[in-house]
């Protein structure tokens, strides 16, 4: 009964075992080659189809899933040959477990980055600013959203080609409501910043370029993650600001609608000045300025104190930064033609002793 053990039982025919790995070579070889061919012959007639069309968006999607398109030709005739010789088949199936949705998440992924950048390119010519900012903003946000969402997928289809962990998955399903609740409560902030993104996105309280005043500081939106949105400032510093902070607490947008906005230059000149000359150098020199739009113009007195008034010069331009150089302009030609001509209406602390003091007098005498 123990012949069985005898080790020249164990001897095995390498001559089959090294034809069986021979012919299964040459099966391989031949479906990458017939697959390759077939691929090369698709595209092909897919870039014949292409180029007699006007829109750029198909070229930038064809570039884009070329890659991840040839190697599913390849390995949709590595499965199709494995299916023939079965050596083959003891080898590729494992490894096809993990290939499939990683290729399926590849090419689904370059699909949302070349419509991405089909848009944004598209977007370019755009005339209305307004309206290319708001495009741009839900692009970024949508894309990040489907990109998130795909590697989630890939990587929970990887995972579950996995035995061990397809049983873990599936006793989690067991108790699904407890799981959820856990979920839930650990990944709270993550839900509230991509519910916070997808919110923006949609309802557009600001967009990409939007110039924007938080906590204090003026800048513009440069980025819009899903958990953050920076804001550079006009000294080149970056704001990082989280995204439900947007929707929490009010901030201002002084470009929600359009660019045109009317700003203020204040000056505070002395009780005695006669104002109408001011006004109507203030009102010449803007209207021959260039950045002036013409919109908004005039000059107020909105506040009066015993030693000084001040005085609101209003003036209005098609955008934000020609609104700030005219109002840099105004202040500094209006300084600078009340020093020249009317030297009186800037502010002086002095004091005056009319006649004279006695005690002064005594003070200088010898």
């Amino acid at each position: 009964m123990f012949n069985d053990l005898n080790p020249s039982n164990w001897d095995v025919d390498w001559s089959i075992v090294a034809y069986d790995l021979a012919l299964s070579t040459i099966v391989l070889v031949v479906a990458v080659i017939l697959s390759y061919f077939a691929y090369r012959v698709v595209f092909a007639l897919v870039n014949r189809l292409t180029r007699m069309s006007d829109n750029h968006v198909d070229d930038l999607l064809i570039d884009r899933v070329r890659s991840p398109i040839k190697w599913s030709f390849i390995a949709i005739g590595v499965t199709i040959a494995a299916q023939v010789d079965q050596t083959l088949g003891l080898l590729w199936e494992p490894l096809a477990q993990f290939l499939r949705p990683a290729l399926l998440g590849w090419i689904a992924f370059n699909i949302v980055r070349a419509f991405t950048a089909g848009l944004e390119a598209k977007m370019e010519v755009h005339e209305d600013p307004v309206a290319m900012r708001s495009r741009k903003t839900r692009i970024a946000v949508l894309s990040r959203v489907a990109t998130f969402a795909i590697i989630v997928i890939t990587v929970g289809l990887m995972l579950f080609a996995i035995p061990s962990v397809r049983s873990i998955g599936t006793t989690m399903l067991a108790s699904a409501g407890l799981a959820a609740l856990a979920i839930g409560a650990a990944a709270q902030p993550a839900l509230k910043s991509l519910i916070s993104g997808l919110q923006i996105a949609l309802t557009e309280p600001m967009r990409i370029g939007d110039l924007v005043k938080v906590d204090g500081e003026v800048g513009r939106v440069e980025q819009m993650k899903m958990s953050f949105v920076t804001v550079r400032t006009w000294d080149e510093r970056v704001l990082i600001v989280p995204t439900s902070r947007f929707l929490d607490e009010s901030f201002e947008n002084w470009s929600r609608s359009n660019e045109e906005l009317t700003g203020p230059v204040f000056l505070h000149l002395d009780p005695a000045t006669s104002v109408a000359p001011i006004r109507e150098e203030f009102e010449r020199y803007v209207k021959a300025h260039s950045l002036f739009d013409g919109r908004n113009l005039g000059m107020l007195m909105t506040e009066s104190y015993p030693e000084s008034i001040e005085m609101r010069l209003s003036m209005s331009a098609k955008t934000i930064g020609e609104l700030w150089q005219l109002r840099c302009d105004t202040r500094e030609h209006m300084l600078d033609w009340m020093r020249e001509h009317a030297p009186d209406a800037l502010i002086r602390h002095r004091l005056e002793v009319p006649g004279g003091h006695p005690k002064a007098g005594e003070a200088a005498a010898p």
